[in-house]
């Protein structure tokens, strides 16, 4: 009996540790909005419109802190928000996902992630969400919504999808 009760302390001990890091009350993760070509490029005009209605859906959801790659079109795709809630925009390593997790699950509060078709499948997971399937290069406007307590990842659209 003693051994099954170390047994089941040491499977949850290790559950609890292996388990993605939960996040602070809600966390909106988007990738950049409509680029321009070029190295570094900033917003295309529709980006930048992607960006002024990013602002207002989440100008109500208690955001607190807002995280960004060092990209223009990243920076560009949070600044409306930033200027709007008086924030300042945190600039973070897209190679180290786990440090951007950590701080955000010592937080209070909302937080905005601005990442690229590359990383944020990524960065939902390990901000706690059930990781999303890979994004296409063509895949603007989802903002991936994680609520702490729960691994269900909501969806908003900024935008109807393109019709073909």
């Amino acid at each position: 009996m003693r051994l099954h009760l170390v047994a089941a302390a040491l499977a949850w001990a290790l559950s609890v540790m292996s388990a993605p890091v939960l996040a602070a009350d809600t966390v909106y993760v988007i990738r950049h909005l409509q680029k321009a070509a070029g190295d570094d490029p900033p917003l295309t005009a529709e980006g930048a419109a992607g960006a002024q209605k990013l602002s207002e859906i989440l100008a109500s959801k208690k955001v607190s802190a807002i995280f960004a790659t060092q990209t223009k079109r990243a920076m560009q795709t949070a600044e409306p928000l930033a200027k709007r809630l008086h924030l300042s925009i945190e600039a973070y390593d897209p190679k180290d996902p786990s440090a951007l997790a950590d701080k955000v699950a010592k937080m209070k509060g909302a937080a905005l992630i601005v990442g690229h078709s590359n990383t944020v499948p990524e960065l939902v997971a390990k901000v706690g969400g059930k990781q999303p399937a890979p994004l296409a290069d063509s895949d603007y406007g989802t903002v991936f919504v994680v609520r702490a307590g729960s691994s269900d990842v909501e969806q908003i659209q900024l935008q109807a999808p393109a019709k073909s």
